[in-house]
């Protein structure tokens, strides 16, 4: 069974906003219980009071529900839920109406008075708030505010109270309806802009994906497309010559071969170079795609210097290291400290917002992916990585590459 607190640190930060806003509307509902219906028991008579809890209760859970269900359907996961929210109009009226009755024309008392006035105003001013959930125009959200006002002041004045009264009660519950209904559709439209937020950074890591994928495939047609004309051309030629009995078609396919060997070295370079990692690229794109997540970044040291091997090897840990950080945890900070140490060179890579504290490392896996990967792109070059948690939420990576003879003297990290 998952602790509560790693239920909470496992949800992405849309998930956490939407938690948030769902117990905040249920709030409403809680609050009406324990102000309204418990607050009766020892002011009224017992039955009444349990009579009032009742219908004050009754009205709490249509209200959450409703709440909940409008939430469901403002995110697009459910169809609007019109007999709930005809439910708890209804409810509000009949409710509310009872409770001024009773408060007008029950049983003397200032208590009586006092408490069930109390939920009357409660009940209305609640219920119409939660109610603008349904209705996504200002206008419509307006016309209920307004509407539910206008009918609770009337209400005060048929029942015999004066019209200042009235007046004055219309006023109580249009401004409280009117905070309870803009504090719910701003809360759904914060949310919806979290969502929308969180679409478009994921959208531009994918778009950034398929931008590099697009330059990697204009790569190959340039290198493959004239090459591979020139073969076909010269095959032709060659097969035209030898049908002839012509020997300058020998000639032709010793070219053939020829461009197809260069086209071959040509398909190779374009590879390595995809393939391997410029330390310095991959620390600038790191800090891109960390600043488009939200994730503050902080790098130190130089790379200045640094032989192409050893660059490449650490720029693959810092590719790997920046996709964890986004695949795992809720990272807030990462930082990127590169240093030259005894021959060696150390690159270490924390971040906090680990889910449960103990760090979420790469995915052990093959083919060049995960802890596996790396591992087997430093022991290229003699390289080690150790991974784990390095205290409460933080995570670290850390790799060390020797230098190569000769090029210790002159690479150029700085110790921090």
């Amino acid at each position: 069974m998952r602790r509560p607190g790693r239920w909470w640190r496992l949800k992405s930060t849309p998930e956490k906003v939407e938690a948030y806003t769902r117990w905040s509307f249920h709030l409403y509902g809680i609050v009406e219980i324990a102000v309204m219906g418990l607050s009766a028991f020892g002011r009224l008579d017992v039955r009444l009071a349990a009579v009032l809890f009742l219908a004050v209760s009754a009205h709490a859970v249509v209200l959450m529900l409703v709440a909940s269900r409008a939430l469901d359907w403002e995110l697009g996961l459910r169809a609007k839920p019109v007999r709930l929210l005809r439910a708890l109009a209804v409810l509000t009226v009949v409710v509310s109406v009872a409770a001024l009755l009773v408060a007008k024309r029950g049983p003397d008392g200032d208590d009586v008075g006092a408490v069930a006035g109390t939920a009357f105003g409660g009940v209305v001013t609640v219920g119409a708030g939660v109610l603008a959930l349904g209705a996504r125009s200002r206008r419509r959200t307006v016309a209920l505010v307004t509407g539910f006002a206008a009918g609770a002041g009337v209400l005060v004045v048929l029942l015999g109270a004066p019209v200042r009264a009235g007046f004055f009660t219309a006023c109580v519950v249009l401004l409280g309806s009117a905070f309870v209904a803009f504090a719910c559709v701003f809360s759904v439209w914060l949310l919806n802009a979290v969502y929308a937020l969180d679409g478009a950074r994921e959208t531009r890591a994918r778009l950034a994906v398929a931008e590099e994928r697009l330059r990697f495939g204009r790569d190959l047609h340039d290198v493959m497309g004239r090459n591979l004309a020139v073969i076909a051309l010269k095959s032709e030629l060659a097969v035209q010559l030898s049908r002839r009995g012509r020997p300058e078609a020998v000639e032709q396919m010793i070219e053939v071969q020829r461009i197809a060997q260069e086209s071959q070295r040509e398909v190779r370079d374009v590879v390595r170079g995809y393939r391997e990692a410029a330390l310095e690229v991959e620390l600038a794109g790191a800090r891109g795609v960390l600043s488009a997540a939200g994730i503050a970044s902080e790098v130190t040291g130089e790379t200045a210097g640094l032989p192409g091997e050893v660059q490449s090897a650490l720029g693959w840990v810092v590719r790997e290291a920046t996709t964890n950080v986004l695949r795992h945890g809720d990272a807030k900070k990462v930082s990127v400290t590169v240093r030259t140490a005894e021959g060696r060179v150390v690159l270490t890579v924390e971040n906090d917002g680990v889910a449960d504290g103990t760090g979420d490392g790469p995915s052990e896996g093959s083919g060049g992916s995960g802890l596996a990967g790396l591992r087997e792109r430093l022991a290229a070059v003699d390289g080690t990585l150790e991974a784990g948690a390095a205290g409460r939420g933080v995570f670290r990576l850390t790799a060390e590459v020797p230098l190569p003879s000769g090029a210790a003297g002159t690479a150029l990290g700085v110790a921090s």
